[in-house]
């Protein structure tokens, strides 16, 4: 956020809409009741969209070289990284690259987990705790492990 980050990173806690504003201005997409938390970082405001009542938790890292889409009613927790750059290692000058990550609707990236470039998790997956994914995720299901692996369906219960 360059001169912005100061403005971010040291505002009150609850003061979410301050942040959403600061993103706002830098030209992030953010929906209505976003939690976005004063020690995220958010490396390219501009790259960021999120939807409405989604937060992003405390020292989040969401390095967004490319763009990172995050849906309605979505958390990611604290210290997740979402990572959208990578290097061609196929070539010898390793050019950047900067695939998109998308995190769809209700999905949940649960504390310390990592979701690598050109990654999307499926509306309402959940991935564990430190899990590493490096593969799409289909919705409704839960991931867990390094590399992460498919655990169980993700079953709501009835009202």
């Amino acid at each position: 956020m360059g001169g912005g980050k100061p403005l971010f990173s040291y505002s009150p806690r609850p003061l979410f809409a301050w942040r959403a504003f600061l993103l706002r201005l830098f030209g992030a997409k953010v929906g209505r009741n976003v939690h976005i938390y004063n020690s995220a970082n958010i490396y390219f405001p501009w790259n960021l969209e999120i939807g409405d009542h989604s937060a992003i938790g405390e020292n989040a890292y969401i390095y967004n070289l490319g763009h990172v889409i995050i849906g309605n009613k979505t958390t990611i927790s604290q210290r997740a990284h979402l990572c959208a750059g990578t290097h061609d290692f196929s070539d010898p000058a390793l050019p950047l690259l900067k695939p998109p990550i998308v995190i769809d609707h209700q999905a949940w990236i649960c504390a310390d987990a990592f979701v690598g470039p050109g990654v999307k998790v499926g509306e309402g997956a959940i991935v564990g705790a430190r899990a590493v994914v490096t593969r799409d995720v289909d919705p409704w299901v839960i991931v867990a492990g390094n590399p992460a692996v498919f655990i169980k369906r993700r079953e709501m219960k009835e009202e």
